[in-house]
């Protein structure tokens, strides 16, 4: 209630003169929550981000960098760091997932394409966090911590252990190999708008600089829709035409790069299951639960086709076939 109050008597300090009314606009995995404000004049989204909890800082950093490399996202209005309030501008409620289909998607991806090669034209090393050989493990720890240990209730003897460093550092390697450029972390069907201009891009507060190949991921490799694999790479190859005549440092070798772009993703999914399985075991939120399938899915496709990389497969089926999942059945 104490929160409620707070944001109240500063939204009044914003709109002294309106009557407006505040509705749930969306949660996300986080502590942040958003609302939708609503007066005569129009309308505004809410950010919520308790300060003992949430930094607004990066976001307003990301914000205005990929607003001046000329992509579409909320606008801020106002702010309150002290009480981690923002006032942005509305982008609607129509998500990319919300509209995509097989006659809707060739356009609205290549509009999130064209925004993504905007973002990766203006990317500067020393301005964002880097995506480092540290950053990169700690998230594929998440994996055999909650995952494999919470949620399958496995236990890894010695060999498998090794045998998944010897993975992740693999997939490390590869990463740092890759041209570096700005990643928003989360460029998927979810975070990504319908609007105009097209798309609307939300929740990049957690950028940073790294492999160019990793928001490509998110975006055809997406947790909650699943396209064939034939039809991902004709999107890949038409970013790889598009990029290449951006000027953007990207491999000459068409193969090279969906090498990248497919080990890229095994690393992102390996931490996806992860967090989702965090997301229901420590935070009691069981609807990313669903979307486990089809991210191991991505993990095995890809572990198979890379000879150094098929020992993982042998893993998974070790974990899936030995173990219980703790508290939900698929």
């Amino acid at each position: 209630m104490e929160r409620a109050n707070l944001l109240d008597s500063w939204l009044r300090q914003q709109f002294p003169h309106d009557d407006f009314q505040l509705t749930p606009a969306s949660s996300d995995a986080s502590f942040r929550r958003y609302f939708r404000l609503q007066r005569e004049q129009g309308t505004h989204i809410v950010m919520d981000a308790p300060p003992s909890q949430e930094d607004c800082r990066p976001f307003i950093k990301v914000a205005h960098l990929l607003e001046d490399a000329g992509v579409h996202v909320p606008h801020i209005h106002a702010e309150n760091l002290q009480d981690g309030f923002l006032l942005l501008s509305d982008m609607g409620s129509r998500t990319y997932l919300d509209e995509l289909n097989e006659g809707t998607a060739g356009g609205l991806y290549h509009d999130a394409t064209d925004a993504l090669i905007k973002i990766q034209l203006a990317s500067r090393a020393n301005v964002l966090p880097e995506y480092d050989a540290q950053l990169l493990l700690r998230e594929m720890r998440l994996f055999p911590e909650w995952y494999v240990g919470k949620h399958k209730a496995y236990t890894l003897d010695d060999d498998q252990k090794n045998l998944l460093d010897r993975i992740f550092a693999l997939l490390i390697s590869n990463a740092l190999a890759q041209p570096k450029v700005y990643v928003h972390r989360d460029y998927h069907s979810r975070n990504l708008m319908v609007s105009e201009p097209n798309p609307g891009i939300l929740d990049f507060q957690d950028a940073v600089y790294g492999p160019l190949t990793y928001d490509l991921v998110s975006l055809w490799k997406d947790a909650y829709i699943q396209w064939d694999e034939e039809q991902v790479l004709d999107w890949l190859i038409r970013y790889w035409e598009k990029a290449r005549k951006a000027g953007l440092p990207v491999s000459q070798d068409i193969y090279e790069l969906y090498r990248d772009f497919e080990w890229m993703g095994i690393q992102r999914h390996l931490k996806v299951l992860g967090i989702f399985a965090r997301l229901y075991h420590r935070d009691g939120k069981d609807g990313y639960l669903k979307d486990l399938p089809l991210v191991l899915d991505y993990v095995r496709k890809a572990a198979k086709r890379y000879d150094a990389l098929s020992p993982l497969l042998h893993l998974l089926d070790a974990i899936e076939n030995t173990s219980n999942d703790v508290g939900f059945t698929f």
